[in-house]
């Protein structure tokens, strides 16, 4: 639902991300506040937004599996440790970080490939156990390697960030450089939906045998989801690496990958602002309980030890509610509320 006065005249104008006046005066000052925060924030909080905007590649990567093709994948954490195994080895040639992000990302992308290709022809379950395969595999093949190759049991250190001879290390850089990409694929999985792969990734989620009767490569298509997923989530897991300056297979868990999941399903599986939501509001409610936590443990209470530890249920908790009482997400619930500000004071039925 659009104000008054609001037409398109082609195709690609309807398709445009932001359609009013309003929308792109709304953009520009959340635009500004992310790009000021680190003046007015300390380092934990600029350390907590970079970790933020990491984990938003990685369910990125999963909306477009996941959300647009339909495909169940919860082995996306294995894919962002591939992306950040392969940075961590690559900084230690000394090869650059532009060149280490896409060739980090292709690395997770054909590992991916390997485990689409037999989960392109299951469906439901069948599918959910394929990708857990993939999770389980990831730590197991990690500690077979040669202690020399990718660091085995001990992990492996990472170089620290430098572009063009400047140092990226300190964490108010470290949040510029996540902020510059995270807004790259920020456009680009929201340009990816009206692209042609993108409608036909669509098609095959809501319809496989109609989408292959109209001519649509549907096995194609769906190893095509789990490369470009994972792709998503190789970049993230070159600025994770570069963020924990150390990476171990023990940072990859099938734990992050459900977490992964469920910020996609509290956020909205079908829109690319219900991965937003889902990881903004996931975060704050953890940061909340561990900043409460906190306060009760300095104070000498003893239950501050316990909410740590029941943090996760509680977070398991918002997924539960949200499956229950908002299956569409909080991108849903958004869209209600804007379309219920833009008619008001008048009644929506």
């Amino acid at each position: 639902m659009l104000p008054t006065g609001i037409h398109f005249e082609s195709y690609a104008a309807e398709t445009r991300t932001l359609k009013t006046r309003r929308s792109r005066i709304w953009l520009l000052a959340l635009v500004v506040g992310l790009l000021a925060t680190p003046l007015f924030a300390g380092a934990y909080l600029v350390g907590v937004m970079s970790e933020m905007l990491i984990t938003l590649m990685a369910v990125y990567g999963l909306y477009i599996t996941v959300g647009m093709a339909g495909q169940i994948n919860i082995a996306q954490s294995a894919f962002v440790g591939v992306g950040a195994f392969a940075a961590a080895k690559l900084s230690g040639y000394g090869v650059p970080v532009l060149l280490v992000i896409p060739v980090a990302a292709l690395c997770a992308g054909l590992i991916s490939i390997l485990f689409a290709m037999p989960a392109a022809r299951v469906k439901g379950l069948y599918l959910a156990l394929t990708t857990l395969a993939a999770q389980a595999m990831f730590p197991i093949v990690i500690y077979a390697l040669p202690a020399d190759w990718i660091g085995g049991l001990a992990g492996m250190p990472v170089e620290p960030l430098t572009l063009f001879g400047f140092d990226l290390g300190g964490p108010t850089r470290l949040y510029y450089f996540t902020l510059a990409i995270a807004a790259l694929l920020t456009v680009t999985v929201f340009r990816l939906q009206h692209s042609r792969f993108g409608r036909a990734m669509i098609a095959v989620r809501d319809n496989d045998v109609a989408a292959e009767v109209m001519g649509i490569p549907v096995l194609r298509v769906k190893v095509m989801a789990f490369f470009v997923g994972s792709l998503f989530a190789g970049v993230a897991g070159v600025c994770l690496a570069y963020f924990l300056q150390f990476v171990t297979a023990a940072s990859f868990t099938l734990f992050a990958s459900v977490w992964y999941l469920g910020m996609l399903i509290v956020g909205g599986l079908h829109s690319p602002l219900g991965a937003i939501l889902g990881v903004v509001f996931i975060t704050i409610v953890q940061e909340c309980l561990h900043k409460v936590a906190n306060t009760l443990l300095q104070a000498g209470v003893a239950g501050g030890g316990a909410l740590f530890a029941i943090t996760s249920i509680i977070l398991g908790g918002c997924i539960l509610l949200a499956l229950i009482f908002e299956p569409r997400g909080l991108a849903h619930r958004w869209t209600v509320l804007r379309n219920a500000f833009r008619i008001w004071p008048f009644p929506r039925n």
